[in-house]
Protein backbone atom coordinates (compact mmCIF):
# COMPACT_ATOMS: atom_id res chain seq x y z
CA UNK A 1 0.00 0.00 0.00
CA UNK A 2 1.23 3.37 -1.07
CA UNK A 3 2.02 5.75 2.02
CA UNK A 4 -0.55 8.20 2.55
CA UNK A 5 1.00 11.71 2.91
CA UNK A 6 -0.62 15.03 4.12
CA UNK A 7 -2.64 16.32 1.44
CA UNK A 8 -1.32 19.41 -0.49
CA UNK A 9 -4.25 21.73 1.30
CA UNK A 10 -3.03 20.89 4.82
CA UNK A 11 -3.44 23.94 6.75
CA UNK A 12 -0.23 24.20 8.61
CA UNK A 13 -0.04 27.05 11.17
CA UNK A 14 0.35 27.87 14.15
CA UNK A 15 -2.06 29.33 17.27
CA UNK A 16 -2.89 32.61 19.54
CA UNK A 17 -5.46 34.42 21.36
CA UNK A 18 -6.35 37.45 21.37
CA UNK A 19 -5.80 38.23 25.27
CA UNK A 20 -2.48 36.18 25.50
CA UNK A 21 -1.22 37.63 22.80
CA UNK A 22 -2.36 41.36 21.69
CA UNK A 23 -2.40 43.97 24.34
CA UNK A 24 -3.83 47.12 23.45
CA UNK A 25 -6.22 46.03 25.81
CA UNK A 26 -7.56 49.85 26.55
CA UNK A 27 -6.57 51.08 22.95
CA UNK A 28 -8.51 52.86 20.19
CA UNK A 29 -12.21 52.19 21.61
CA UNK A 30 -11.58 48.69 23.31
CA UNK A 31 -13.54 47.97 26.10
CA UNK A 32 -12.42 45.78 29.11
CA UNK A 33 -12.42 42.11 29.68
CA UNK A 34 -12.98 39.70 32.01
CA UNK A 35 -8.83 39.50 31.76
CA UNK A 36 -8.15 42.96 31.62
CA UNK A 37 -9.67 43.51 35.27
CA UNK A 38 -9.18 40.34 36.84
CA UNK A 39 -7.53 40.19 40.13
CA UNK A 40 -6.50 36.66 40.57
CA UNK A 41 -3.41 36.82 38.48
CA UNK A 42 -0.84 33.95 39.91
CA UNK A 43 1.68 35.96 42.39
CA UNK A 44 4.84 36.86 40.34
CA UNK A 45 3.38 36.96 36.69
CA UNK A 46 2.49 39.45 34.70
CA UNK A 47 -1.19 40.54 33.58
CA UNK A 48 -2.77 40.65 29.91
CA UNK A 49 -2.51 44.31 29.21
CA UNK A 50 0.13 44.63 26.80
CA UNK A 51 0.96 41.26 26.50
CA UNK A 52 3.58 40.29 23.03
CA UNK A 53 2.35 43.59 22.08
CA UNK A 54 0.93 41.93 18.90
CA UNK A 55 -1.46 45.40 18.95
CA UNK A 56 1.61 46.55 17.43
CA UNK A 57 3.29 44.73 15.43
CA UNK A 58 0.72 42.71 13.47
CA UNK A 59 2.68 43.27 10.31
CA UNK A 60 6.07 42.12 11.20
CA UNK A 61 4.65 39.54 13.59
CA UNK A 62 2.20 38.31 9.83
CA UNK A 63 5.44 38.33 8.09
CA UNK A 64 7.69 35.94 9.91
CA UNK A 65 3.78 33.41 10.03
CA UNK A 66 4.62 34.34 6.22
CA UNK A 67 8.14 33.50 6.23
CA UNK A 68 7.53 29.90 8.20
CA UNK A 69 5.36 29.39 4.93
CA UNK A 70 2.46 29.12 7.22
CA UNK A 71 -0.96 28.32 5.05
CA UNK A 72 -3.22 28.78 7.92
CA UNK A 73 -3.43 31.15 10.85
CA UNK A 74 -5.70 30.37 13.94
CA UNK A 75 -6.45 33.52 16.43
CA UNK A 76 -9.39 34.35 18.21
CA UNK A 77 -11.45 38.55 18.09
CA UNK A 78 -11.76 40.30 21.25
CA UNK A 79 -15.61 40.80 21.93
CA UNK A 80 -14.67 43.82 23.82
CA UNK A 81 -12.48 45.35 20.74
CA UNK A 82 -15.51 44.88 18.68
CA UNK A 83 -18.60 45.96 20.77
CA UNK A 84 -17.24 47.18 23.97
CA UNK A 85 -19.99 46.81 26.52
CA UNK A 86 -20.61 43.54 24.83
CA UNK A 87 -23.56 44.65 23.52
CA UNK A 88 -24.90 47.97 21.65
CA UNK A 89 -22.64 50.30 19.48
CA UNK A 90 -20.24 48.68 17.21
CA UNK A 91 -16.51 49.76 17.81
CA UNK A 92 -15.00 51.08 14.30
CA UNK A 93 -11.58 50.89 14.90
CA UNK A 94 -11.97 47.03 16.46
CA UNK A 95 -13.20 46.26 13.34
CA UNK A 96 -10.46 48.26 11.22
CA UNK A 97 -7.80 46.61 13.23
CA UNK A 98 -9.55 43.12 12.53
CA UNK A 99 -9.91 43.54 9.19
CA UNK A 100 -6.08 44.82 8.70
CA UNK A 101 -5.01 41.63 9.93
CA UNK A 102 -7.40 39.48 7.93
CA UNK A 103 -6.44 41.29 4.80
CA UNK A 104 -2.49 41.13 5.56
CA UNK A 105 -2.71 37.24 6.16
CA UNK A 106 -4.40 36.85 3.14
CA UNK A 107 -1.86 39.06 1.13
CA UNK A 108 0.93 36.30 2.20
CA UNK A 109 -2.11 33.32 1.28
CA UNK A 110 -2.25 32.18 4.78
CA UNK A 111 -6.16 31.18 6.40
CA UNK A 112 -7.78 33.00 9.18
CA UNK A 113 -9.38 30.79 11.35
CA UNK A 114 -10.92 32.75 14.16
CA UNK A 115 -12.13 31.64 17.59
CA UNK A 116 -14.78 34.19 18.69
CA UNK A 117 -14.72 33.63 22.01
CA UNK A 118 -11.16 32.39 23.89
CA UNK A 119 -11.85 33.50 27.96
CA UNK A 120 -12.11 37.34 27.51
CA UNK A 121 -16.23 37.87 27.95
CA UNK A 122 -16.50 41.51 28.05
CA UNK A 123 -16.30 42.97 31.57
CA UNK A 124 -19.65 45.03 31.36
CA UNK A 125 -21.56 41.65 30.39
CA UNK A 126 -19.85 40.17 33.30
CA UNK A 127 -21.25 42.40 35.35
CA UNK A 128 -24.44 41.31 34.26
CA UNK A 129 -24.40 37.74 35.04
CA UNK A 130 -21.62 36.46 32.54
CA UNK A 131 -22.82 33.13 31.23
CA UNK A 132 -24.71 32.26 34.20
CA UNK A 133 -27.36 34.82 32.48
CA UNK A 134 -29.64 33.82 29.79
CA UNK A 135 -29.28 36.95 28.26
CA UNK A 136 -25.88 36.45 27.02
CA UNK A 137 -27.28 33.63 24.43
CA UNK A 138 -28.82 36.33 22.50
CA UNK A 139 -25.41 38.89 23.42
CA UNK A 140 -23.33 36.27 21.46
CA UNK A 141 -25.54 35.70 18.70
CA UNK A 142 -25.61 39.76 17.80
CA UNK A 143 -22.03 39.30 18.52
CA UNK A 144 -21.43 36.33 15.71
CA UNK A 145 -24.07 38.61 13.09
CA UNK A 146 -21.05 41.21 13.78
CA UNK A 147 -18.19 39.03 13.06
CA UNK A 148 -19.99 37.59 10.10
CA UNK A 149 -21.17 40.70 8.59
CA UNK A 150 -17.99 42.86 8.46
CA UNK A 151 -15.51 39.45 8.23
CA UNK A 152 -17.61 36.36 6.56
CA UNK A 153 -16.68 37.52 2.97
CA UNK A 154 -13.13 36.75 3.43
CA UNK A 155 -12.98 34.17 6.56
CA UNK A 156 -14.86 30.89 5.73
CA UNK A 157 -13.24 28.90 9.06
CA UNK A 158 -14.59 29.81 12.42
CA UNK A 159 -14.17 28.25 15.70
CA UNK A 160 -17.26 29.31 18.18
CA UNK A 161 -15.95 28.72 21.64
CA UNK A 162 -12.53 27.60 22.94
CA UNK A 163 -11.99 24.81 25.85
CA UNK A 164 -15.44 24.78 27.15
CA UNK A 165 -15.08 22.05 28.71
CA UNK A 166 -11.63 23.24 30.62
CA UNK A 167 -14.36 26.71 31.32
CA UNK A 168 -16.48 23.92 33.41
CA UNK A 169 -13.15 22.46 35.20
CA UNK A 170 -10.91 25.87 35.59
CA UNK A 171 -13.26 28.54 35.58
CA UNK A 172 -12.27 30.87 37.83
CA UNK A 173 -9.05 30.63 36.63
CA UNK A 174 -10.12 31.93 33.06
CA UNK A 175 -12.25 34.51 34.15
CA UNK A 176 -15.87 32.50 34.27
CA UNK A 177 -18.37 33.82 37.27
CA UNK A 178 -20.42 30.92 38.36
CA UNK A 179 -22.20 33.22 40.21
CA UNK A 180 -22.64 33.59 44.25
CA UNK A 181 -25.05 30.53 44.16
CA UNK A 182 -25.06 27.91 47.11
CA UNK A 183 -25.42 24.73 44.35
CA UNK A 184 -22.24 25.77 41.95
CA UNK A 185 -22.26 22.51 40.21
CA UNK A 186 -25.54 23.64 38.83
CA UNK A 187 -24.84 26.96 37.94
CA UNK A 188 -21.45 25.37 36.16
CA UNK A 189 -23.90 23.37 34.10
CA UNK A 190 -26.20 25.84 33.59
CA UNK A 191 -23.58 28.25 32.47
CA UNK A 192 -22.27 25.24 29.72
CA UNK A 193 -26.03 24.89 28.58
CA UNK A 194 -25.75 28.59 28.13
CA UNK A 195 -22.76 28.23 26.24
CA UNK A 196 -24.13 25.74 23.74
CA UNK A 197 -27.13 27.46 22.89
CA UNK A 198 -24.64 30.14 22.27
CA UNK A 199 -22.83 27.94 20.04
CA UNK A 200 -25.39 26.52 17.99
CA UNK A 201 -27.45 30.00 17.26
CA UNK A 202 -23.87 31.07 15.57
CA UNK A 203 -23.35 28.06 14.12
CA UNK A 204 -27.19 28.83 12.28
CA UNK A 205 -25.87 32.16 11.40
CA UNK A 206 -22.72 31.07 10.04
CA UNK A 207 -24.58 28.74 7.58
CA UNK A 208 -27.22 31.61 6.61
CA UNK A 209 -24.83 34.02 6.65
CA UNK A 210 -21.04 32.99 5.06
CA UNK A 211 -21.12 31.84 2.00
CA UNK A 212 -19.48 28.54 1.55
CA UNK A 213 -18.25 29.00 5.57
CA UNK A 214 -17.39 26.48 7.94
CA UNK A 215 -17.84 26.08 11.74
CA UNK A 216 -16.72 24.18 14.50
CA UNK A 217 -16.52 23.89 18.21
CA UNK A 218 -12.96 23.99 20.01
CA UNK A 219 -12.90 21.54 22.81
CA UNK A 220 -9.53 20.95 24.49
CA UNK A 221 -9.35 16.32 24.30
CA UNK A 222 -7.52 14.43 26.58
CA UNK A 223 -7.52 10.11 26.06
CA UNK A 224 -8.16 8.46 28.95
CA UNK A 225 -6.29 4.90 30.28
CA UNK A 226 -7.52 2.99 33.21
CA UNK A 227 -5.00 2.93 35.89
CA UNK A 228 -4.88 -0.58 36.21
CA UNK A 229 -6.49 -3.87 34.83
CA UNK A 230 -9.35 -3.96 37.31
CA UNK A 231 -12.56 -3.51 36.02
CA UNK A 232 -14.13 -0.84 38.07
CA UNK A 233 -11.24 1.46 36.93
CA UNK A 234 -12.31 0.95 33.24
CA UNK A 235 -15.82 2.22 34.50
CA UNK A 236 -13.91 5.28 35.98
CA UNK A 237 -12.21 5.51 32.42
CA UNK A 238 -15.08 5.89 30.68
CA UNK A 239 -16.56 8.33 33.06
CA UNK A 240 -14.20 10.85 32.27
CA UNK A 241 -13.84 10.57 28.83
CA UNK A 242 -17.59 10.88 28.87
CA UNK A 243 -17.20 13.99 31.50
CA UNK A 244 -14.77 15.43 30.44
CA UNK A 245 -14.61 15.27 26.97
CA UNK A 246 -17.47 13.85 24.79
CA UNK A 247 -20.63 15.18 26.53
CA UNK A 248 -19.72 18.10 25.34
CA UNK A 249 -18.99 17.52 21.70
CA UNK A 250 -22.23 15.08 21.53
CA UNK A 251 -24.73 18.24 22.13
CA UNK A 252 -22.25 19.98 19.48
CA UNK A 253 -22.46 16.87 16.91
CA UNK A 254 -25.71 15.06 17.87
CA UNK A 255 -27.76 17.73 19.52
CA UNK A 256 -28.30 15.63 22.64
CA UNK A 257 -27.05 15.57 26.33
CA UNK A 258 -25.46 12.18 27.54
CA UNK A 259 -27.61 10.19 29.99
CA UNK A 260 -24.34 9.85 32.15
CA UNK A 261 -23.77 13.34 32.81
CA UNK A 262 -27.66 14.13 33.56
CA UNK A 263 -28.15 10.99 35.64
CA UNK A 264 -24.97 12.13 38.15
CA UNK A 265 -26.51 15.91 37.99
CA UNK A 266 -29.77 14.73 39.00
CA UNK A 267 -28.39 12.79 41.84
CA UNK A 268 -27.01 15.80 42.85
CA UNK A 269 -29.55 17.36 42.79
CA UNK A 270 -27.45 20.10 40.33
CA UNK A 271 -29.71 19.82 37.31
CA UNK A 272 -30.06 22.64 34.94
CA UNK A 273 -32.65 24.42 33.45
CA UNK A 274 -33.84 23.67 29.86
CA UNK A 275 -36.18 26.20 28.78
CA UNK A 276 -39.04 24.77 26.37
CA UNK A 277 -37.21 25.07 22.58
CA UNK A 278 -34.29 25.11 23.68
CA UNK A 279 -32.94 21.71 22.64
CA UNK A 280 -34.86 22.19 19.07
CA UNK A 281 -32.20 24.83 18.66
CA UNK A 282 -29.36 22.89 19.63
CA UNK A 283 -31.08 19.85 17.02
CA UNK A 284 -31.50 22.59 14.56
CA UNK A 285 -29.92 21.10 11.08
CA UNK A 286 -27.69 24.36 10.73
CA UNK A 287 -26.51 23.95 14.19
CA UNK A 288 -24.56 21.01 13.45
CA UNK A 289 -20.48 21.98 12.81
CA UNK A 290 -18.82 21.35 9.83
CA UNK A 291 -15.68 19.93 11.36
CA UNK A 292 -13.84 19.38 14.87
CA UNK A 293 -11.67 21.72 15.93
CA UNK A 294 -9.57 20.49 19.35
CA UNK A 295 -6.31 21.16 21.23
CA UNK A 296 -4.02 18.41 22.56
CA UNK A 297 -1.63 18.31 25.31
CA UNK A 298 -1.97 15.42 27.87
CA UNK A 299 -3.83 11.93 28.33
CA UNK A 300 -5.19 11.05 31.64
CA UNK A 301 -4.65 7.83 33.48
CA UNK A 302 -8.00 6.86 35.84
CA UNK A 303 -8.64 5.17 38.55
CA UNK A 304 -12.53 4.91 40.53
CA UNK A 305 -11.81 7.74 43.74
CA UNK A 306 -11.08 6.17 47.37
CA UNK A 307 -13.48 7.59 49.39
CA UNK A 308 -10.60 9.55 51.14
CA UNK A 309 -9.21 10.91 48.28
CA UNK A 310 -8.26 15.25 47.88
CA UNK A 311 -7.17 16.99 45.30
CA UNK A 312 -4.00 17.52 44.66
CA UNK A 313 -2.06 20.16 43.17
CA UNK A 314 0.93 19.41 40.88
CA UNK A 315 2.87 21.76 39.29
CA UNK A 316 1.51 24.74 36.90
CA UNK A 317 -2.06 23.93 35.82
CA UNK A 318 -1.37 20.36 36.32
CA UNK A 319 -4.63 19.37 39.18
CA UNK A 320 -5.26 15.65 39.74
CA UNK A 321 -8.62 15.84 40.01
CA UNK A 322 -11.36 13.32 41.56
CA UNK A 323 -15.11 12.96 41.63
CA UNK A 324 -16.96 10.80 43.86
CA UNK A 325 -18.26 7.46 42.39
CA UNK A 326 -16.68 8.38 38.74
CA UNK A 327 -12.97 8.94 38.25
CA UNK A 328 -9.53 9.52 40.04
CA UNK A 329 -6.96 10.98 37.87
CA UNK A 330 -3.72 9.63 38.62
CA UNK A 331 -0.23 10.24 37.36
CA UNK A 332 1.03 7.75 34.41
CA UNK A 333 5.10 7.00 35.28
CA UNK A 334 4.93 5.74 31.87
CA UNK A 335 5.30 9.41 30.52
CA UNK A 336 8.10 12.09 30.68
CA UNK A 337 7.52 15.15 31.85
CA UNK A 338 7.47 18.69 30.43
CA UNK A 339 9.67 21.59 32.55
CA UNK A 340 6.07 22.41 34.00
CA UNK A 341 5.05 19.13 34.80
CA UNK A 342 2.90 17.89 31.65
CA UNK A 343 2.70 14.54 31.03
CA UNK A 344 3.87 14.51 27.10
CA UNK A 345 2.28 11.17 25.19
CA UNK A 346 2.47 11.39 21.89
CA UNK A 347 1.28 8.21 21.09
CA UNK A 348 -2.10 9.65 22.92
CA UNK A 349 -2.11 12.26 20.29
CA UNK A 350 -2.92 9.43 17.43
CA UNK A 351 -5.23 7.78 20.14
CA UNK A 352 -7.60 10.71 20.36
CA UNK A 353 -7.51 11.75 16.81
CA UNK A 354 -8.69 8.06 15.72
CA UNK A 355 -11.25 8.41 18.63
CA UNK A 356 -12.85 11.65 17.47
CA UNK A 357 -13.45 10.69 13.90
CA UNK A 358 -14.25 7.17 14.87
CA UNK A 359 -17.22 8.45 17.20
CA UNK A 360 -18.16 11.78 15.30
CA UNK A 361 -16.96 11.28 11.56
CA UNK A 362 -16.22 14.77 11.10
CA UNK A 363 -13.09 16.22 9.66
CA UNK A 364 -10.46 17.41 12.59
CA UNK A 365 -8.30 20.09 13.00
CA UNK A 366 -5.77 20.23 15.78
CA UNK A 367 -6.27 23.97 16.91
CA UNK A 368 -3.65 23.67 19.84
CA UNK A 369 -0.72 21.58 20.43
CA UNK A 370 2.48 22.24 21.88
CA UNK A 371 5.18 22.96 25.02
CA UNK A 372 6.20 25.38 27.32
CA UNK A 373 9.39 25.80 28.34
CA UNK A 374 11.77 28.34 29.83
CA UNK A 375 13.29 29.56 27.06
CA UNK A 376 16.37 32.06 26.92
CA UNK A 377 17.58 34.96 24.51
CA UNK A 378 21.76 34.13 23.98
CA UNK A 379 23.45 36.19 21.88
CA UNK A 380 20.04 36.82 19.69
CA UNK A 381 19.45 33.33 19.21
CA UNK A 382 17.28 30.90 21.07
CA UNK A 383 18.00 26.95 21.43
CA UNK A 384 15.24 24.86 21.74
CA UNK A 385 15.73 21.64 20.93
CA UNK A 386 13.20 20.42 23.64
CA UNK A 387 10.14 21.54 21.35
CA UNK A 388 11.77 20.62 18.05
CA UNK A 389 11.77 16.93 19.73
CA UNK A 390 8.05 17.06 20.97
CA UNK A 391 6.69 18.70 17.76
CA UNK A 392 8.84 15.22 16.09
CA UNK A 393 7.06 12.95 17.98
CA UNK A 394 4.08 14.26 17.78
CA UNK A 395 3.88 14.98 13.86
CA UNK A 396 4.68 11.15 13.26
CA UNK A 397 1.92 10.26 15.37
CA UNK A 398 -0.41 12.57 13.98
CA UNK A 399 0.92 11.14 9.83
CA UNK A 400 0.10 7.66 11.42
CA UNK A 401 -3.35 8.56 12.07
CA UNK A 402 -3.82 10.15 8.88
CA UNK A 403 -2.37 6.42 7.36
CA UNK A 404 -4.93 5.14 9.94
CA UNK A 405 -7.70 6.50 7.95
CA UNK A 406 -8.44 9.70 9.93
CA UNK A 407 -9.16 13.00 7.89
CA UNK A 408 -7.18 15.85 8.69
CA UNK A 409 -7.70 19.16 7.86
CA UNK A 410 -4.90 21.19 9.68
CA UNK A 411 -2.32 21.56 12.62
CA UNK A 412 -2.04 24.90 14.05
CA UNK A 413 0.07 24.43 17.31
CA UNK A 414 0.64 26.67 20.27
CA UNK A 415 1.80 28.89 20.03
CA UNK A 416 3.02 31.15 16.58
CA UNK A 417 4.84 33.41 18.43
CA UNK A 418 5.60 33.75 22.41
CA UNK A 419 2.54 34.98 24.24
CA UNK A 420 1.36 35.50 28.55
CA UNK A 421 0.40 32.44 29.69
CA UNK A 422 -2.37 32.14 31.90
CA UNK A 423 -0.84 30.74 34.96
CA UNK A 424 2.97 30.90 34.12
CA UNK A 425 3.22 34.84 32.35
CA UNK A 426 6.47 35.12 29.93
CA UNK A 427 7.98 32.62 32.43
CA UNK A 428 6.28 30.08 30.01
CA UNK A 429 7.07 30.23 26.73
CA UNK A 430 5.31 28.29 23.61
CA UNK A 431 6.20 30.15 20.37
CA UNK A 432 7.98 29.40 17.48
CA UNK A 433 9.11 33.30 17.64
CA UNK A 434 10.92 34.68 20.63
CA UNK A 435 9.34 37.64 22.63
CA UNK A 436 11.92 40.17 24.36
CA UNK A 437 10.41 41.22 27.35
CA UNK A 438 10.37 39.82 30.74
CA UNK A 439 7.76 39.27 33.58
CA UNK A 440 7.16 43.32 34.36
CA UNK A 441 10.12 44.37 32.20
CA UNK A 442 8.84 45.00 28.95
CA UNK A 443 12.37 45.70 27.22
CA UNK A 444 12.19 46.37 23.46
CA UNK A 445 9.33 43.89 22.01
CA UNK A 446 11.16 42.89 19.54
CA UNK A 447 11.07 39.19 18.06
CA UNK A 448 13.49 36.61 17.66
CA UNK A 449 13.40 33.43 16.02
CA UNK A 450 14.02 30.38 17.78
CA UNK A 451 15.64 27.36 16.75
CA UNK A 452 12.06 25.87 16.14
CA UNK A 453 10.89 28.35 13.94
CA UNK A 454 13.75 26.99 11.33
CA UNK A 455 12.50 23.17 12.06
CA UNK A 456 9.07 23.90 11.41
CA UNK A 457 9.48 26.13 8.39
CA UNK A 458 11.33 23.30 6.68
CA UNK A 459 8.22 20.79 7.71
CA UNK A 460 6.05 22.92 6.23
CA UNK A 461 7.86 23.29 2.98
CA UNK A 462 8.11 19.65 2.73
CA UNK A 463 4.35 19.16 3.72
CA UNK A 464 5.87 16.69 5.88
CA UNK A 465 7.34 14.49 3.98
CA UNK A 466 10.22 13.93 6.54
CA UNK A 467 8.14 13.18 9.36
Amino acid sequence: MKYKQFPTDFLWGGSTSAYQFEGGWDAEGKGPSVQDVRKNIPKGTTDFKVASDHFNHWKEDVALMAEMGFKSYRFSISWSRVIPKGIGDVNKDGIKFYNNLIDELLKFKITPIITMFHFDLPAALDKDGGWLNPKIVDAFENYAKVLFENFGDRVKHWLTINEQNIMMLFGEIVGIDFGKSDNKLKAKYQVNHHMMLSQAKANILCHKMVKEGKIGPAPNINPAYPASTKPIDNTATFNLRIMRNFFFLDVAVFGRYHYLVLNYLEKQNSMFEIKEGEMDVLNDKLAKPDFIAFNYYASSTVAMPEKSFKEQKLTDQQVIRSLEGMYQQVPNDNLTKTQFGWEIDPIGFRNVLRELYDRYNLPLIITENGIGGHDKLIDGKVDDQYRIEYYKYHLKEMKVALNDGVEIMGYNPWSAIDLISTHEGSTKRYGFVFVNRDEFDLKDMSRHRKESFFWYKDVIKTNGKNL
